[in-house]
């Protein structure tokens, strides 16, 4: 059985300083296991390609069920359609060996990082 994206990560990080690095880190996570996935893809690892997109999924999966509808309204409802494309989108890349749709995933990815790093620092500042 898969872990959720905090115990992917929980082993990693003995203390995760808040729940904002950890959203951070679970990015960070859907960069680096893409750009796995598509390593792999690319070699014709069919074994660890499908490990890492999983990965991936398990993470999106993660920022979903974290989202809060409450607080979070509008922006909470537009992550939930952006991180259900994306799942899609990695679904297809299996599918189809397709490291086009993993490219878009990653830029998608470093932009949601970029963004969420921007957004806290200026509340730490």
């Amino acid at each position: 059985m898969r872990s959720n994206a905090y115990n992917l990560y929980q082993h990693n990080e003995v203390s995760v300083e808040s729940p904002a690095k950890l959203i951070e880190m679970l990015y960070e996570g859907i960069l680096r296991f893409c750009g796995q996935a598509k390593r792999h893809m690319e070699l014709g690892d069919i074994e660890k390609k499908i490990y890492y997109i999983n990965r991936v999924t398990d993470i999106f999966t993660e920022l979903l069920n974290v989202l809060d509808y409450e607080r979070g309204g509008e922006v909470a409802t537009y992550l939930t359609g952006l991180y259900t494309h994306q799942i899609k989108l990695l679904t297809q890349a299996n599918v189809e060996d397709n490291t086009e749709k993993i490219d878009i995933v990653i830029n998608v990815a470093r932009g949601l990082l970029e963004a969420w790093r921007e957004i806290h620092q200026n509340e730490l500042a």
